[in-house]
């Protein structure tokens, strides 16, 4: 009774449809996500009381749960893209606040702070080359130049996420000292060696014989495919001066107009 309810209250408040960077074409043909846009409500001062909630805050899941609000369409979230979730983080926070974003900059050169505004309508989405893909799969083949070796790897999910991020965490509660970032999310983004999908395989290549330049050669083919939301900026300050790239992070800030980063 209390989903219906919930449910209820997203329907009464206006909505947007929200395409997705992947177009839905990695997720299979029966979920909802396969037809490649979200219906996403107006945010309200309930939404507010998510942002405000040190509880999540702490926790980490405060833009989760804000976002899981938002959608009306019924979908498991698990499994919908990292890519596709900025999308929509980005579609929330402009129908939340609108579509100017201030954040505060260090000049490169005078080491002045100064106040920027960024126009997030103007971020791209990276669409998925449907010439690499298999459609419904979340699967890619990838040869690793130096080791000359096969491999299949996919693109990471909110669900890949959070196992990622447990794991990481129990490793910190083994060893303070330990940054094993990288090679976990490897174990979690391949998916067989030259065939071989077995889970202890991929473990013992990538902590073994998983060398840098391969490892950097993935990281730049995933980068080439990878559909997402562009939110590298060319930031212009008072006296002209450029820098160019600048990546906006999407933090519990991103959603409070007037707090900057």
């Amino acid at each position: 009774m209390e989903n219906k309810t919930q449910e209820e209250h997203k329907v009464q408040f206006p909505s947007e449809e929200v395409t997705l960077p992947s177009q839905g074409l990695l997720y299979p043909k029966d979920s909802p996500l396969s037809k490649g846009f979200i219906q996403m409500k107006y945010m309200t001062a309930r939404e507010e009381d998510i942002l405000t909630n040190q509880n999540l805050i702490k926790k980490g899941t405060v833009v989760d749960r804000l976002l899981q609000s938002l959608i009306i369409d019924d979908i498991d979230y698990n499994p919908l893209l990292i890519g596709d979730k900025n999308a929509l983080l980005v579609a929330a926070r402009i129908l939340g606040y609108g579509s100017d974003y201030s954040l505060k900059m260090t000049h490169p050169e005078s080491g002045e702070e100064e106040v920027i505004t960024v126009d997030l309508t103007e971020a791209e989405d990276k669409l998925l080359d449907k010439k690499t893909i298999i459609e419904g799969k979340n699967n890619f083949d990838f040869t690793l130049p130096s080791a000359n070796l096969p491999i299949t790897f996919k693109l990471l999910t909110h669900g890949d996420e959070k196992n990622i991020q447990q794991e990481l965490k129990g490793l910190k509660k083994i060893n303070k000292q330990s940054s094993a970032d990288m090679s976990t999310r490897w174990k979690h983004i391949i998916t067989s060696i030259n065939g071989d999908a077995e889970k202890k395989t991929i473990r013992e290549f990538v902590d073994t014989k998983l060398l840098a330049r391969d490892s950097r050669a993935l990281r730049n083919e995933m980068g080439k495919i990878t559909p997402d939301i562009d939110l590298k900026y060319n930031i212009e300050f008072e006296d002209g001066y450029i820098q160019e790239n600048v990546e906006i992070p999407i933090t519990v800030s991103f959603f409070w107009p007037d707090t900057g980063i």
